[in-house]
């Protein structure tokens, strides 16, 4: 299904009836409705990070819902595209945090290739309705994602924005990875604990300290 070691580790996952009824379902909803992202970028996340490259997990909600916007990465939007309002406060907290100018276009696509996992708990979407794809069946299968890469002997930095996304910490009881958690970039919320909380670095010095190489974000 995704071409790399995540067939492995999830292959029991995808034999799993609900996993059957999810990709039936899914595959319907692509034939009768407007889906994003796009049928070939769903597992674009799993394709661009190998399990055995994952250093960094940030994790989002479910795609963005706006043409043209969801890419398979979660808060990135393909070059060329406006950046949504959570991925520029991402950018104003990097630059604050590392000075790092910000970008020209909102592809995270740089983070993936270096072991940054950017998971949605829901992978798909139906245009202009957020949260559509909620409850039919991939927060069960991206729990097991988050629980498999919980099992990894190699040290993780698993960065939770927003309360949806804190509410996965119950599956990080490995005492070797990182839990780096704070409000969501969105503009209701970055000012009530995001902004400041220098996650980009803290990731680099918790990684420098377990002999990994750092992001280069």
């Amino acid at each position: 299904m995704i071409g790399n070691d995540w067939d492995t580790i999830l292959e029991e996952e995808f034999k799993k009836e609900y996993f059957y009824n999810l990709l039936k379902f899914v595959q319907n909803e692509y034939r009768i409705k407007t889906v994003y992202p796009s049928k070939k970028e769903v597992f674009k996340a799993f394709r661009y990070t190998p399990y055995k490259d994952v250093k960094v997990v940030i994790l989002g909600q479910d795609p963005y819902h706006g043409e043209g916007e969801a890419e398979g990465l979660c808060f990135s939007v393909k070059p060329g595209v406006k950046k949504p309002p959570s991925l520029n406060n991402i950018f104003k907290e990097l630059h604050d945090d590392l000075g790092i100018v910000e970008p020209q276009d909102g592809s995270l696509v740089k983070w993936a290739k270096q072991g940054v996992f950017l998971l949605n708990a829901v992978l798909t979407v139906i245009k202009d309705q957020a949260a559509s794809h909620k409850d039919i069946g991939w927060e069960r299968f991206t729990d097991e994602v988050i629980k498999k890469i919980n099992d990894k002997n190699e040290p993780v930095v698993f960065i939770l924005w927003g309360n949806y996304a804190r509410s996965k910490k119950k599956f990080i009881t490995n005492k070797k990875h990182l839990v780096i958690e704070s409000a969501h970039p969105s503009p209701l919320s970055a000012y009530n604990g995001f902004f400041k909380s220098h996650p980009f670095s803290r990731t680099n010095q918790f990684l420098i300290k377990n002999n990994l190489k750092p992001i280069e974000w």
